[in-house]
């Protein structure tokens, strides 16, 4: 007699709208190798050829959200502006992907593909989530399982953490994360973690490399915020402060002799760019570069609470307060958030 277990429904729904994200990019075609001595080692090294070849460097999960053809994935997933990006249903069923969107706070992204009556999944509500409640992750396992289904239970709530993309240069800090025992892998990054109902109830983002069975998802909730404004505005409006800064912690204070070990120093990256954007909230109320954000309406920036996280709680033309450090001296400074253009 089959087996009448409540996952084998969820996969027949969740499963057909579960894409591959694949990522390509142009790159010097590799002619042969040849042997560099160094010291006593000989050290094997790529000869490349000044021809470029389309090559893949990496993949994916995501899911279809619409039947014309929104898809919802990790923002760390597609990454690479100058990538190209195809999703597969199958081996015989390739679309080129565009990247609507990326809202890198929360590791979200938001692709395109044309066409119609798409399998799409039914979002849930991440803020009704209860501890131990079943759940099953869903996506494509090492690049190369298709559709792997394993099940767990949510582990924990509002779990942070601080991620690490192998095509990523920055770490993440992500916040409010759903913790989960069900089986999270390298290419699984993007699927969806999905309810006995089988309605999607967060995006599958991250693993703690070493542990058994310690997985986390980002809640569907912001994921629907950003789909909504897409839809209504052609794009994710956040605020905008208008700077360019590093985050100060015990490290970088005592490394750089400076007078406190919190907060967001105004810096700019790279020569020939501007600490201040020109025109932005910032320059209008006269931020400088060297002053040292402290607080952001009496909120305290951290490395585990950055300024970053803290704007996202406003809206685009709300008044704030900001605690500023300048020559030694403590300033309160007033202004309206712009819009990120």
């Amino acid at each position: 007699m089959p087996e009448k277990s409540p996952i084998i429904e969820i996969a027949k729904k969740v499963c057909p709208a579960v894409i591959t994200v694949v990522i390509s990019k142009d790159l010097p075609k590799i002619e042969g190798f040849y042997l560099f001595p160094f010291g006593r080692q000989k050290f094997v090294v790529p000869k490349f050829n000044k021809k470029r070849e389309r090559t893949k460097i990496g993949g994916g999960s995501g899911f279809i959200v619409s039947s014309d053809g929104y898809i919802l994935t990790s923002s760390h997933v597609v990454s690479d502006p100058e990538a190209d990006y195809t999703v597969l249903f199958e081996p015989e069923k390739k679309y080129p992907a565009k990247v609507i969107s990326r809202d890198p706070i929360n590791d979200i992204a938001i692709l395109k593909i044309k066409g119609k009556k798409f399998p799409c999944l039914e979002l849930g509500d991440s803020e009704k989530i209860e501890l131990g409640q079943t759940v099953v992750a869903v996506g494509n396992a090492l690049g190369e399982f298709h559709d792997t289904v394993s099940t767990g239970v949510v582990s924990g709530m509002s779990r942070m953490i601080t991620a690490f993309s192998g095509l990523a240069t920055q770490a993440a800090h992500l916040r409010g994360l759903i913790q989960t025992d069900a089986a999270i892998n390298p290419g699984n990054s993007g699927g969806p973690l999905v309810n006995i109902e089988g309605k999607a109830i967060g995006i599958n983002t991250a693993m703690v490399m070493g542990a058994q069975n310690i997985g986390f998802a980002i809640p569907i909730n912001p994921a629907k915020k950003d789909l909504e404004e897409i839809k209504k505005y052609g794009k994710i409006k956040r605020p905008f402060l208008g700077v360019r800064y590093i985050l100060i912690n015990k490290q970088v204070a005592e490394k750089n002799k400076l007078p406190v070990d919190y907060g967001a120093l105004i810096l700019r990256q790279t020569l020939g760019e501007s600490a201040v954007v020109k025109g932005s909230a910032a320059d209008k109320a006269g931020l400088k570069e060297f002053d040292i954000i402290l607080e952001c309406q009496k909120e305290k920036i951290t490395d585990k609470n950055p300024l970053a996280n803290i704007l996202q709680k406003f809206k685009i033309g709300e008044e704030i307060f900001l605690k500023v450090l300048r020559n030694g001296k403590k300033i309160i400074i007033k202004m309206k958030l712009g819009e990120k253009k």
